[in-house]
């Protein structure tokens, strides 16, 4: 009976492990597409600061000539 016991606990710390590793993958997975989502919809924002104001000053000295 003790046998039967340990021999359940090993064969669940086995399935245990297996989880353990593809959580860790799936968590760093999640966290490249966080990261990378973050990224490609920031930079285009950030590049807006810039690129609106210099539109509407040619804009503005187009229209005032």
């Amino acid at each position: 009976m003790e046998q039967e016991i340990l021999r359940q606990i090993a064969v669940q710390n086995e399935v245990l492990q297996k989880v353990f590793v593809s959580v860790e993958k799936t968590r760093k997975y999640f966290m490249w597409t966080l990261i990378i989502t973050l990224v490609l919809f920031a930079l285009p924002l950030i590049g807006l600061l810039f690129a609106i104001p210099m539109l509407l000053n040619g804009l503005n000295t187009m229209l005032a000539i």
